[in-house]
């Protein structure tokens, strides 16, 4: 397992949706609906993955190339942490 990329802030929840899942904000009630995908990639990285174990996750379970799995985590964590919904572990 790699060094996780980050942690859910203290005041944001994971909440499973049909289709995914919401991080959501409780402080400010700002709110982030993620796909099947990004749900999974969450879930790595909570349960303390890091973004090589997300990205074979999604090589694994989508059939995408190596390249385009690790773009994808990398976008995800840096739109996450702009968000202010992850901070570092």
């Amino acid at each position: 397992m790699t060094e996780p990329a980050f942690r859910l802030h203290e005041h944001v929840s994971l909440v499973d949706t049909d289709d995914g899942a919401v991080l959501l904000d409780e402080n400010s009630g700002r709110y982030w609906q993620l796909n099947s995908t990004a749900y999974l990639v969450v879930c790595i990285m909570v349960d303390g993955g890091g973004v090589a174990d997300a990205a074979r996750a999604l090589v694994s379970e989508f059939g995408v190339s190596d390249a385009r799995a690790d773009e994808d985590v990398d976008a995800l964590v840096r739109q996450l942490r702009s968000s202010k919904m992850v901070s570092p572990p």
